[in-house]
């Protein structure tokens, strides 16, 4: 056993050269070397200590993460050593040229897919422009929808007369705004001069306290004027203006049905060869999806125009009542029936100097 690890160990220290030939001298003093240590090896096996000597020398062998691959002809004289490391460099090159040929096939697929949605784009545009021109010089039919025509114009008529109303009471807010505040100024200034004048101190006094109460009215009746047109705007700049955004949706998607319509017309009165056949189908599939598209916005029209009348008219009927009631209670005179009509539509008043920024903002 002990001569079996002896010549193990003699045989790790050995370089071994291409068929055994020694043939500098290098070569030569490489295996004088290793029969000296054979020889050494021999007469330390037969000691305890020597043997632990030799199971050290095997336990600490080369580490076989720094070995070198030894490439070489049989028979030659030169031996051809390759680093492991090239090796695991040449791997992480190819690793880093797949990676980048994998980011460029990607920035490619993204152009690829733009330049088909633009392609997509174009052909609608020109498709329907086509159609829009043929519609204005009365040589291509459109699709109507007579019933909903006429709802869609008496809305838009609405909205016209509607902004009209709130273009009115937005003047009639300026014009008693100013009002109110001119009345306050003259019931300071008759104040001040019933102090200033005791002969018409009486006369001075109570027309400031009439000035003062008409300015309380005032501005009582100016928060339900601003609650009124508030209201109004709403429903005009949002309500109404929000179906009339479906509905110039619904109309483009008539002039693309129509379009694809008429483009699908167009193919099936040509020639029925293999290829007219392909684009008759690809033009009957879009001539589908736009068909189906259009229907659901008719219907979306339709049920937005039925939701908007009836919110409409909740709507007015409350702010009318509301203006009403208390332009009545303020030329009647009758404080407490306006301030009990703010109450029955729930409108509170901001106190004065609400609408100004405190001193903090300011700074």
């Amino acid at each position: 056993m002990a001569e079996s690890m002896m010549s193990k160990a003699a045989t790790m220290e050995i370089p071994i050269n291409s068929n055994g030939d020694s043939r500098n001298l290098a070569e030569d003093d490489s295996l004088e070397q290793a029969a000296k240590i054979q020889w050494s090896l021999r007469e330390k096996v037969g000691s305890p200590a020597g043997l632990r000597d030799l199971q050290q020398v095997m336990v600490s062998g080369p580490n076989l993460n720094e070995t070198s691959v030894v490439s070489g002809g049989y028979g030659g004289t030169t031996e051809g050593i390759i680093p492991t490391s090239s090796i695991k460099g040449s791997n992480m090159h190819h690793g880093s040229s797949n990676s980048s040929m994998t980011a460029e096939e990607a920035t490619r697929g993204v152009a690829v897919e733009k330049f088909d949605i633009v392609k997509k784009w174009g052909l609608n545009t020109y498709k329907c422009t086509k159609q829009l021109i043929s519609e204005r010089f009365g040589r291509g039919s459109r699709t109507v929808d007579l019933e909903l025509e006429a709802q869609i114009e008496v809305l838009r008529e609405t909205k016209r007369k509607y902004e009209n109303v709130l273009h009115l009471a937005r003047d009639l807010t300026n014009h008693f705004y100013s009002m109110v505040q001119t009345q306050h100024a003259l019931g300071d200034t008759f104040a001040d001069l019933s102090l200033k004048s005791p002969e018409l101190r009486d006369e001075f006094g109570y027309n400031a306290e009439t000035q003062k109460l008409l300015c309380k009215n005032g501005e009582t009746l100016l928060g339900a004027i601003n609650f009124f047109v508030s209201s109004i705007n709403t429903m005009v700049n949002k309500t109404m203006e929000d179906t009339l955004m479906t509905i110039k949706m619904y109309e483009n998607a008539r002039l693309e049905f129509d379009a694809y319509r008429a483009d699908l017309e167009e193919l099936n009165m040509g020639p029925r060869d293999a290829v007219t056949m392909a684009r008759i189908e690809a033009a009957q599939q879009q001539y589908q999806i736009h068909k189906d598209k259009y229907e659901r916005l008719r219907s979306d029209v339709s049920i937005k125009l039925k939701f908007l009348e009836e919110n409409k008219v909740k709507v007015m009927h409350k702010q009318l009542l509301l203006f009403h009631n208390a332009i009545s209670a303020y030329f009647a005179g009758n404080q407490q029936q306006l301030e009990q009509t703010l109450k029955q539509f729930n409108i509170k008043l901001k106190p004065p100097g609400a609408d100004k920024p405190s001193w903090l903002e300011e700074q």
